[in-house]
């Protein structure tokens, strides 16, 4: 039996959880979402608790019963708390701003990155613009989007500048010692 499949997921107060047609749908202060699971597992809601059980016991059924289980305990986390990335900036010059539904990126180029926040998604800028933090209900839409911030200016490895994820840690390089 799965660990984490086999464990019930409560239903916080204000959360809705209804399942039909191979479809979970949770609804809750933050927003709404829904999934759709594979019918080698079965998702059934009792007495404010999501359980997922599995039909048999082959290798693929036993993993789609971790997943899904994890993937309806991340949709009832996101619709009553929600999601948040922290990204840093370090370099000299480098920075962001917020303008309105767009983030105004200086990242050493010619000119300044313009990237357009997605819908279900908000960002702020802390720090003097040294700290984005990015937030959602949707897990997955968080953490995509984050990385592709990061992905506009990865850290380098020997001053450390760029944009990178705040539990993130560079190894840094020594560089060229210059023998005369």
């Amino acid at each position: 039996m799965s660990r984490i499949g086999k464990l019930p997921i409560a239903i916080p107060q204000g959360v809705k959880v209804t399942v039909q047609n191979r479809t979970v749908t949770v609804e809750g202060p933050k927003g709404k979402l829904s999934q759709d699971f594979n019918d080698s597992v079965e998702i059934a809601v009792k007495d404010n608790l999501v359980e997922v059980t599995r039909k048999d016991d082959q290798k693929p059924t036993r993993a789609f019963h971790g997943l899904y289980r994890n993937l309806v305990n991340n949709m009832v986390q996101g619709v009553s708390q929600g999601f948040s990335k922290a990204l840093l900036i370090n370099g000299v010059g480098y920075k962001a701003e917020l303008q309105g539904n767009i983030l105004v990126l200086s990242l050493g180029y010619s000119n300044d990155v313009m990237v357009g926040l997605p819908k279900g998604i908000s960002a702020a800028v802390e720090m003097n613009g040294q700290k984005i933090v990015v937030s959602g209900h949707d897990r997955q839409l968080v953490g995509k989007f984050a990385s592709e911030i990061r992905g506009l200016r990865k850290p380098e490895p020997y001053k450390g500048k760029g944009i990178r994820y705040e539990t993130e840690t560079v190894r840094k390089k020594v560089g060229k010692t210059g023998v005369k």
